[in-house]
C-alpha cells in the first residue's frame, strides 16, 4: 500500500472495514505515549504515511477514520494505526456527523 524507509502500511489482515489498512513503523516503537529510541522524527514519517493513506481512502470512499491505542486497549505493543472506512453510505456519514468543518 505504502513504505518509506522507517514506515509500512498494508492492508489488514484480517479487516474489520470494507477499506483496512494498517500503519506502522520498522523500528519498533512501544506505543504512542512510549516512543522508545525512534523519537519525534520517526513518529513524523509515520504521520506522514498515516496522512498519505488517510487521504487515498478519503478519496476513493468519501471518508476516512483514524485510530491508535494505548495502554490495556492497545492488543499489539507495537506502535500502529488503523487507516478505515466503514462502509456507510454518504447519507448516513453526514446525518452522523454533519458539516461542522464548513
Amino acid at each position: 500500500m505504502a513504505e518509506t524507509e522507517g514506515v509500512l502500511a498494508f492492508e489488514h489482515t484480517n479487516p474489520a472495514h470494507p477499506a483496512h489498512v494498517v500503519v506502522v513503523p520498522k523500528e519498533h516503537i512501544p506505543s504512542l505515549i512510549d516512543l522508545g529510541n525512534g523519537g519525534e522524527e520517526l513518529l513524523t514519517e509515520v504521520m506522514a504515511v498515516v496522512r498519505q493513506v488517510a487521504a487515498q481512502i478519503k478519496d476513493e470512499h468519501g471518508a476516512a477514520s483514524v485510530t491508535t491505542n494505548v495502554g490495556l486497549y492497545q492488543e499489539s505493543q507495537h506502535l500502529h494505526f488503523h487507516v478505515y472506512h466503514r462502509g456507510e453510505s454518504d447519507e448516513q456519514i453526514l446525518a452522523m456527523y454533519g458539516h461542522h468543518d464548513g
